[in-house]
């Protein structure tokens, strides 16, 4: 049994990998996709939380979360939206799927600046390094293109291999 504690912050703002159950591949259609999103929206509606930035590969998310000033329950959140889309996911009438998700998550406080920027970097190459896609751009379950729409990014980054991500691997 591991001894791991998670480290709570109020206010915090962390880089998530959520992963599905023996990394299925869920999330391959357009619906599973919305039927994910529609978990995030729910649940923000609930409990406020804001995304920095997301990335949704057939079997597994990367995302960057901010919780508000005086709430530091992530797991309350992350726990919401995997029972939203488990059980909507199993009215949808496909029955080999059993299981949805890995049980927890793996979670990183952000913090600084720095830290940020590679995490979000990170994210929205990742369907580059996972060979599905040329270029970030290309991807259409992220937020690359909102971010490039805010000034974040220049439209072609991620064209080529990037040396910042080197020894990242937060799979």
């Amino acid at each position: 049994m591991s001894d791991y504690q998670r480290l709570y912050i109020d206010g915090g703002c962390y880089f998530f990998t959520v992963v599905t159950w023996r990394r299925q591949k869920l999330f391959s259609s357009i619906d599973a996709v919305q039927l994910l999103k529609n978990a995030f929206k729910s649940v923000m509606q609930q409990k406020k939380f804001t995304l920095d930035a997301i990335v949704v590969l057939p079997d597994h998310l990367h995302c960057i979360m901010r919780l508000p000033a005086a709430d530091h329950d992530y797991s309350g959140r992350w726990r919401e939206i995997k029972k939203h889309v488990t059980k909507r996911y199993k009215k949808s009438g496909d029955t080999q799927v059993t299981k949805i998700w890995q049980p927890r998550f793996w979670e990183h406080l952000i913090r600084d600046e720095e830290d940020w920027r590679r995490h979000m970097d990170y994210i929205h190459y990742n369907p580059v390094k996972h060979g599905y896609v040329a270029a970030p751009a290309d991807w259409p379950h992220s937020s690359f293109n909102r971010c490039v729409e805010h000034g974040l990014y220049p439209r072609e980054w991620g064209d080529a291999p990037l040396d910042t991500l080197q020894n990242m691997d937060l799979e």
